[in-house]
């Protein structure tokens, strides 16, 4: 009787399920440093800006330094090769950095950093510039696919805010068949795999996301950033590689 009263009691503990907690995002109160990649595998000039933001990714935090954002633009397809990455709503959100004064023409490989055109790369630069700028507090869980996220408010920027969500595809892999860049291998890290964003007038959101495509990444990660409603600026973000327990 002891014997099987003690086998029961080993069995118990060995089944009890365990709570799964969700993945949390808290950022300080400066601003990152944000690097907006245009790029496209159409592009034969791209490969080396795509290579720049590879070599973050070899860190052993990826968002250790920066947090890149790789937009894949839709308007080199037609030369060729269908770049299964690009979106036209990626090409408007370049278009629109030119409209707003960010950058000057719209052109790939084209680097925005903290809301500003960064041309230094073409003459060699590698150094980014950081920002230190104030940015307000983001906070956010991410637990069964749904995101909570709170926004203290920028100390000089005045809401409403625009919560703006990512995923990012880490170690991408495409054999290129045809265009400018074919018969290459060309590899990838953060490409922009989808967006959402939602509106506030109280600087929370709650948002229930969809699992994040698969497109041959080797990992997935996932970005947060808040700008004003209706401009590009970003003015507080937080990025990581998602998590056990975020769906």
């Amino acid at each position: 009787m002891q014997q099987y009263l003690s086998f029961l009691f080993v069995t118990l503990i060995v089944f009890i399920p365990q709570t799964v907690s969700g993945q949390t995002f808290q950022t300080g109160t400066t601003a990152p440093t944000v690097i907006e990649l245009y790029t496209s595998e159409g592009c034969s000039s791209c490969p080396p800006a795509d290579r720049f933001l590879a070599d973050f990714a070899k860190q052993e935090d990826p968002f250790q330094s920066v947090i890149p954002l790789a937009y894949h633009v839709d308007y080199w397809n037609y030369i060729g090769w269908d770049d299964r990455f690009s979106r036209p709503e990626y090409s408007s959100r370049q278009r629109q950095h030119v409209r707003e004064g960010h950058t000057s023409q719209v052109y790939t490989p084209g680097f925005v950093v903290n809301n500003k055109e960064w041309r230094a790369w073409f003459r060699g630069n590698r150094q980014v510039p950081q920002n230190q700028g104030a940015a307000g507090q983001l906070s956010a869980e991410l637990k069964n696919g749904i995101l909570q996220a709170q926004y203290t408010g920028h100390p000089s920027v005045k809401g409403p805010y625009l919560l703006h969500v990512a995923y990012l595809g880490m170690g991408i892999t495409t054999q290129v068949k045809a265009g400018e860049n074919r018969g290459r291998t060309l590899n990838h890290d953060y490409v922009v795999l989808n967006t959402l964003s939602q509106i506030s007038q109280t600087n929370q959101w709650q948002l229930k996301l969809d699992s994040p495509p698969e497109q041959g990444q080797k990992q997935t990660a996932i970005a947060l950033w808040v700008s004003p409603a209706h401009e590009l600026d970003v003015l507080q973000a937080d990025a990581a590689l998602l998590e056990a327990g975020a769906f």
